[in-house]
């Protein structure tokens, strides 16, 4: 991905370097129950208890040291991030006739805080509907590479691109629904409308990597494998049977492999926000 030298976002908040002492985060009460939308891509748990429904939390961040991969990493995902705003400001004025607000992005390193509940690198990146707020820990692009074998600039580009949808979701009115929804279901029904959320994100993933590509020329050959690559290893059958366990699709909040690879594929082949309507589709 060519991705150096170009714009970074002005929408970073860098919390990597504070200590000490904490901001009351403005959260709101309820909807943070939507989704802690990515956390247990890599460990295959289930993060319900890093959510806090009550709303407020604490914006602190513990000290770490800052290698050179972190500032690599913090400044790929500030182009990236710049990118994603450029080609959703598009998309949304030509195929929805609206104005797009982008979301901020937290850097930490070790653990924070959100409105969402605490994170930390078990928890991996997710996106917090009431505060707009994606969070990222630098050090998960060496974990997708090293733990979950999805190495290279793109694929932790998609990972970006994938939090940055939840947002586009959360613009569109989409998770407020979904968490009116879910509050009414059983379980596995609240897990089936989770997964329908995330592969609508991967579509979603795609129409960015397409817009991408025509705005800014920035693929490079064999980094779409590589984002279907990241797709395919972070599918909920894949993460159950490499952790040892059986797969039980009732369990599932993400999608296989299969389908979050169809759904990248589809939103990067159509470009057109329709095309992602999970909700509508009898086939997953």
């Amino acid at each position: 991905m060519k991705w150096q030298g170009r714009r970074g976002s002005s929408n970073i908040e860098d919390r990597r370097r504070r200590g000490g002492g904490a901001r009351r985060a403005g959260g709101i009460g309820g909807v943070a129950g939507v989704l802690v939308l990515l956390a247990g891509w890599y460990f295959g748990v289930d993060t319900s208890q890093f959510v806090d429904l009550g709303g407020g939390g604490f914006e602190a961040s513990s000290s770490a040291e800052i290698t050179p991969a972190d500032e690599r990493a913090a400044q790929f995902v500030s182009v990236t991030l710049a990118d994603t705003e450029e080609v959703w400001s598009d998309i949304f004025q030509r195929q929805l006739g609206q104005t797009y607000q982008p979301p901020i992005l937290v850097l930490f390193k070790g653990q924070t805080q959100s409105a969402c509940g605490g994170a930390s690198a078990a928890t991996g990146p997710f996106y917090c509907p009431p505060e707009r707020k994606a969070y990222l820990d630098t050090d998960f692009f060496t974990t997708l590479e090293q733990r979950l074998g999805a190495g290279g600039d793109f694929a932790a580009a998609y990972v970006v691109a994938h939090e940055v949808a939840h947002h586009v979701q959360n613009e569109l009115g989409i998770l407020g629904q979904v968490n009116q929804l879910r509050a009414q279901m059983s379980e596995a029904d609240s897990n089936a409308m989770s997964v329908r959320v995330e592969l609508q994100a991967d579509c979603f993933s795609g129409i960015w990597a397409r817009a991408a590509q025509q705005q800014f020329g920035s693929l490079e050959r064999g980094d779409i494998a590589e984002a279907m690559n990241a797709a395919a290893q972070i599918g909920d059958d894949t993460l159950q049977r490499n952790a040892g366990q059986a797969v039980r699709p009732h369990t599932f909040t993400h999608g296989t492999s299969e389908q979050r690879q169809r759904w990248f594929a589809r939103g990067l082949e159509s470009g057109d926000l329709s095309t992602c309507d999970t909700f509508a589709a009898t086939r997953l």
